[in-house]
């Protein structure tokens, strides 16, 4: 095929080769940073916490954030209440937020069923954030010296029955400051937007924090599953951090700064109801995603520091950090990469857009058959969702590029269909945010659906990190989109 730009003199048109070859190659940057991070999980067989722990039984205080959560907060204090754990060693503490709903009249039935072992406490000025409500329930524990690990966990959430004295083990060992579990979507009604969650849930917290365990450095405590000791609680202040979004990454990132370890243990579960539809999914990630941009400015002078933590500040976690938080960008680079190569000399950029959809592809079915293997239980049920987690479109795409018949309009000299592959992958973001739009309208609600399976999971979460960069860089206020919760989570 004829170059576009086949005028330019040579050492400008080799500069501008460079500077576009330079694009591709950063935009897989966070491809060998999964495929790295995901080589280590089967090192966790044998490279773990086990060996240091032990029967350990401490008096837990388990502290319960609430506002409006009637719906949930009976079946999970009962599933509390029988956990496989010494009844006079357990007491749970609900901070109720000011709620307008039936939930004082709940937690009042519920600490009559259950007292001395569930205890109600009530904020009179609610509506400041989780933090604070952490906060004021901390504050009640600590004053009693009967705490000697605290669970924090969300008022939906439904635990294993053996799943507390499988964190507890890990704190037998004093240099462990803090224990997290395995969260899974559990709602009963699955759907597209719960079935993809059951995924990336798989894939980011049973498999990746396999891969941290290993590493020595952990990203985040899971919030609504983090088992505290009081020692660490106390070194690190007392007090959950008000200052970002992200409090349960800021926790995690004090325990280790301050020479605890940070553990977790695949195997106690815990079932939580996840957002059922895209604007409330995107509401929840968007909390995430920002309080991830305020962590990377905070802890600035942390990163790939080796001297300051040698597991934060190791090379290893800092290119997994910013390959999550710069997906977007590196999306974008790829696209005007391909494209500008194709401008440039069309035969050059499809030898370097086949190199960069093998690695890709190749890295995607190890991702995902190494995701689905550490639970196939889950993994057998959204395996649809593990393939279409790109999009339809991307699968297409993908397939498109591999094999031409197959896919119209991708064989033969068609330069459409060449730009528009070379360009998906910066297209699929602004394609992401109009099927949130979509879902908002009254006739695209129930398209919505399909718009998210054809343009992707993964893209949808590229779009809302650049939602948070938006508003991150514009100071918008820092406002806490509770997830509405209903009582979808199968007991």
């Amino acid at each position: 095929m004829t170059d576009v730009l086949p005028d330019l003199p040579g050492l400008g048109r080799d500069v501008l080769v460079g500077v576009f070859l330079l694009f591709v190659g950063f935009g897989a940057i966070p491809v060998l940073a999964g495929l790295a991070q995901f080589l280590l999980i089967p090192v966790h067989a044998v490279r773990n916490h086990y060996r240091e722990t032990g029967p350990y039984l401490p008096n837990v205080a388990v502290l319960v954030p609430a506002w409006n959560e009637a719906a949930v907060l009976t079946a999970s204090v009962e599933r509390l209440m029988a956990l496989d754990y010494p009844p006079d060693r357990l007491r749970v503490f609900v901070v109720d937020d000011a709620s307008t709903d039936d939930t004082p009249a709940v937690m009042a039935r519920l600490a009559d069923r259950f007292p001395g072992r569930v205890v109600h406490l009530r904020r009179e000025k609610g509506g400041e954030g989780k933090a604070h409500t952490l906060n004021h329930g901390l504050r009640e524990i600590l004053a009693d010296d009967w705490m000697e690990a605290l669970l924090i966990m969300d008022a939906d959430v439904i635990y294993a029955p053996e799943s507390l004295r499988k964190m507890t083990r890990h704190l037998a060992d004093p240099t462990v400051g803090a224990v997290t579990a395995y969260i899974r979507e559990g709602s009963e009604d699955t759907r597209g937007v719960t079935r993809f969650i059951g995924f990336d849930y798989l894939a980011a917290q049973a498999a990746s924090r396999r891969a941290q365990n290993v590493a020595g450095a952990m990203a985040c405590l899971a919030g609504g599953a983090q088992l505290h000791t009081r020692e660490n609680l106390e070194a690190i202040g007392g007090q959950i951090d008000t200052s970002s979004l992200a409090e349960d990454t800021v926790t995690t990132f004090r325990t280790q700064l301050a020479g605890r370890r940070v553990v977790f243990e695949p195997h106690a579960r815990v079932l939580a109801e996840e957002p059922a539809g895209i604007d409330a999914l995107w509401k929840q990630r968007l909390r995430w995603a920002r309080g991830n941009v305020q962590i990377t400015s905070m802890y600035r002078h942390l990163w790939f520091r080796k001297s300051v933590h040698p597991g934060l500040g190791g090379f290893f976690f800092g290119i997994f950090w910013f390959a999550i938080l710069l997906l977007p960008v590196a999306m974008l680079l790829t696209s005007i990469g391909l494209v500008g190569l194709y401008l440039l000399d069309s035969d050059l950029a499809a030898s370097v857009f086949g190199a960069a959809v093998f690695v890709p592809v190749a890295t995607f079915v190890f991702m995902v058959t190494m995701t689905i293997s550490v639970d196939p239980r889950v993994g057998l049920k959204v395996w649809k969702e593990a393939l279409l987690f790109p999009g339809a479109v991307s699968f297409a795409v993908l397939i498109g590029a591999t094999f031409p018949p197959l896919v119209p309009g991708s064989a033969g000299d068609s330069s459409g269909w060449t730009l528009f592959v070379y360009s998906w992958l910066v297209l699929c973001v602004p394609m992401a945010f109009l099927v949130r739009k979509l879902e908002l309208t009254r006739w695209g609600r129930r398209l919505a659906p399909i718009g998210l399976y054809l343009v992707g999971f993964g893209p949808m979460m590229c779009a809302i990190t650049v939602d948070a960069y938006l508003k991150e860089f514009r100071g918008a206020a820092m406002t806490w989109d509770k997830t509405e919760k209903t009582g979808r989570v199968m007991a």
